[in-house]
């Protein structure tokens, strides 16, 4: 049996410029071709991906359309509604490229909710970017329209809302998810981070907050046993001094270097921060290895190992 991979896919295999439904199919259409790469290579894959343009549109539009009689709907039901969405272009995505291929396997999406502290002290310090790149002046008149909305420049390519962003500490889907592994199935999990929810009296609530996509992979990528962590992003690897004349990428590391690197704030808060995070959480947590490369670099990382690959000391 092959091994089981969580799959974390970002921002940039969905929706770049174009935010029209076409388009984001089509860009999953092209994210499920290299994708399908990892079940022919024989590995269990289950797929998590995020949602901070999506579920930021979703909000833009809401806010502007609201009414008494049909007023917008909270954070966590719009991460569902994205969840939903998402899952199912990519599962068309996935189940086209599957049968061209000849590959009798189906993918599924979970709507998965991802538990949080209520006490997480992220709710009173938003900090999770979503939505489209504004310049100075459209965050200005997003702000002015929408008084409670919070705006801040995001890693220097302009004006992003920011929410809660609390941490992860449990998957209530996880066994749903291992029984569709289990089953053969390919599952889609905890989009955009999952549903934020709090236990309050024994039940599961909402919380108005988006979790980091990385962060609810790594605790997916814990709890359901995965033999490995992929975070796909927009570069082949990790590197230090970025963008600098000295730039390096890291293409075997450890954790206790990489530590060592975010103590000399070589990764950009809104960007790859929470993915080397991340990484270095599922490392501690199993042992086992983590992976950040590109999508388009899949062939390269099943063939020849390529991308950044992180181990335990």
């Amino acid at each position: 049996m092959g091994r089981k991979i969580v799959v974390a896919l970002g921002g940039n295999a969905i929706l770049s410029k174009d935010a029209s439904a076409s388009a984001q199919q089509k860009a999953l259409l092209d994210t499920a071709e290299h994708l399908v790469k990892f079940i022919e290579n024989g590995d269990q894959l289950i797929i998590s991906h995020g949602n901070g343009p999506q579920v930021g549109n979703l909000l833009l539009q809401q806010a502007g359309g609201s009414t008494p009689e049909n007023p917008e709907m909270p954070i966590d039901t719009a991460v569902a509604m994205t969840q939903g969405s998402i899952g199912y272009w990519m599962q068309n995505a996935m189940n086209r490229v599957l049968k061209e291929k000849g590959i009798d396997k189906t993918v599924a999406t979970v709507v998965t909710q991802v538990e949080v502290s209520p006490d997480d002290p992220a709710f009173t310090n938003p900090s999770k970017p979503i939505g489209p790149f504004m310049s100075k002046e459209e965050a200005d008149e997003a702000k002015a329209a929408n008084p409670e909305f919070t705006f801040v420049e995001d890693a220097g390519r302009g004006y992003r809302r920011v929410v809660p962003s609390p941490k992860p500490i449990n998957v209530v889907e996880t066994k749903a998810v291992n029984t569709l592994v289990d089953a053969g199935i390919v599952p889609i999990s905890v989009g955009g981070g999952g549903i934020p929810v709090v236990t309050e009296n024994g039940n599961l609530e909402g919380r108005e907050a988006v979790i980091d996509k990385d962060f609810a992979s790594e605790k997916l990528a814990e709890l359901v046993g995965a033999d490995a962590l992929i975070i796909l992003t927009a570069v082949e690897n990790i590197y230090v001094n970025f963008n600098q004349p000295d730039q390096k990428k890291l293409e075997h590391v450890t954790v206790s270097e990489l530590e060592k690197y975010i103590g000399e704030d070589q990764f950009a808060k809104g960007s790859m921060l929470p993915k080397v995070q991340a990484a270095i959480d599922f490392v501690k947590a199993t042992k086992s290895e983590a992976v950040v490369t590109a999508l388009d670099n899949i062939d390269g990382f099943i063939n020849d190992g390529s991308g950044t690959i992180i181990s335990a000391d």
